[in-house]
């Protein structure tokens, strides 16, 4: 290409509307020799190519009177970029690029000509200012990331297809907290009221006071001691944080690696079972199916998780540790589904009523009595001389769901059972990568802006997952 038609090339380049990398990708050879020659932009043109660019949501992008409005696509490709070279801040990805001046190109940034740069448009002039980036990181819709992440999602499964690899089948999910950029949060500097949730810190209005808990086990509770007491304040039950929680639906393909099928970012303020129908709704949106088998910790020790996974169709089921809520161990039920009392009887249901408050779901739920009580057998007397008889006889306050049941009746000490919970550590080691990428502490004051560059972690992740597939496949074949 001469210089005179690659500077006409490059003008006509300088008002699209959006990367287009993967027709870049696949005519490389007419790329630019500036282009060709610039290692990273080799690299990120092979990263990002395969994620479909072509019917990315862009915005609207007409002609003003001022500088040519930015392209999503060309944003979301740059930050892309930063978290990979795992830069903090907006200015430091634009001093990387100017720096690096076919990524500007490459990506779709309008460029402004000029004959005098071997590159035959002025850098600076072509980038928006951090604050601009700042700016876009905060507008810009979540939905044009989902969709990016689900593209990543199916690329993944495309890509699997023909090894036998279960992608998908089983899914974990899990919370990785998220500490905010505020003082409340920094240890060494006075702050009075530092844990009063109604203190908002000034320094983002979106995060919000919760705790890390150090175990999702429900234990009992602690009895005062009647010597060598030790003061409430000292009993470590977490850790305190003002910020927000990540949720992540990971699966795991053996021999191939860990993958992000859904994300959900909230206040910090949010249980980790809120977390469980969103992510798992996006679940299905991004996968094409509901999942077989979910692994999940004991936080997640509830009747309706059960039930999600419960199918008459197949032998799916959710791998849960039990939490002994409400004090009872085990309970066997009958046959028909109603419990058995402490004498083996099965007990009849005496009334069913709406609980709009005991969980997040509304719900029905059924009292069960004493059978001889509800038959006012009161001549006879409990089979076992059971301690409750006196009171009325056992009684039992359930949710009318399959899950109930399957809470207690879940074989824990089985293979299957097994099998299934390891695979809860793929959400572990997705946290783990998220956490190298700095989401964590993140550099950031704003909660559509945390919400945003957290769901770019989870595409990098899946991009980075996808390049390694395809290098391993090369290498096999």
């Amino acid at each position: 290409m001469s210089i005179l038609s690659q500077f006409r090339f490059l003008v006509r380049r300088g008002n699209h509307q959006h990367p287009n990398l993967y027709q870049l990708a696949e005519r490389s050879s007419k790329l630019p020799a500036f282009v060709r020659e610039s290692p990273p932009a080799m690299r990120y043109l092979r990263l990002l190519s395969p994620l479909d660019w072509e019917n990315f949501p862009e915005r609207h992008l007409d002609e003003t009177r001022g500088n040519p409005p930015v392209p999503y696509a060309s944003f979301v490709a740059s930050c892309l970029v930063k978290l990979n070279q795992k830069l903090a801040y907006m200015s430091d990805l634009r001093n990387y690029m100017l720096e690096h001046p076919a990524l500007i190109w490459l990506l779709g940034f309008p460029t402004k000509p000029c004959f005098q740069t071997p590159w035959f448009f002025n850098p600076a002039a072509s980038l928006p200012t951090h604050r601009h980036f700042t700016r876009m990181l905060r507008n810009i819709p979540n939905s044009a990331l989902q969709f990016l992440l689900k593209n990543s999602v199916s690329l993944l499964r495309e890509e699997l297809s023909g090894l036998e690899a279960p992608f998908g089948e089983t899914v974990s999910l899990d919370t990785k907290h998220i500490i905010a950029w505020v003082k409340e949060n920094n240890s060494k500097a006075y702050v009075s009221g530092r844990y009063k949730k109604e203190k908002q810190p000034k320094g983002d209005p979106d995060c919000r006071l919760g705790c890390k808990r150090k175990r999702n086990q429900n234990i009992s509770p602690l009895k005062t001691p009647s010597e060598n007491s030790v003061p409430a304040s000292s009993i470590s039950i977490g850790e305190y944080y003002w910020g927000y929680a990540s949720g992540v639906v990971a699966t795991k393909v053996p021999k191939w690696g860990e993958f992000v099928l859904a994300e959900l970012t909230q206040s910090f303020d949010h249980s980790d079972v809120s977390y469980f129908f969103p992510l798992m709704n996006a679940t299905e949106k991004n996968l094409g199916v509901r999942p077989k088998y979910g692994a999940f910790d004991a936080a997640y020790d509830a009747f309706y998780v059960y039930e999600y996974f419960h199918r008459e169709e197949h032998d799916g089921f959710a791998a849960v540790p039990f939490s002994q809520k409400g004090g009872y161990k085990k309970r066997l039920f009958a046959p028909d589904g109603r419990p058995i009392c402490s004498a083996g009887l099965a007990m009849p249901l005496k009334f069913t009523f709406t609980d709009r408050t005991r969980t997040l779901v509304e719900h029905q739920r059924g009292k069960y009595v004493c059978p001889l009580v509800f038959a006012e057998q009161l001549d006879k007397k409990c089979p076992v001389e059971d301690e409750r008889w006196e009171k009325g006889g056992c009684t039992a306050d359930l949710p009318l769901s399959i899950g109930a049941r399957l809470r207690y009746q879940l074989d824990r000490e089985s293979d299957a059972y097994k099998k299934v919970y390891r695979q809860r550590s793929a959400t572990e080691r997705i946290n783990a990568q998220a956490t190298a990428f700095g989401i964590e502490r993140p550099k950031i004051r704003n909660g559509q802006a945390i919400t945003n560059q957290n769901t770019l972690i989870y595409i990098l992740i899946n991009l980075r997952a996808l390049h390694r597939i395809r290098v391993q496949k090369k290498r096999l074949s």
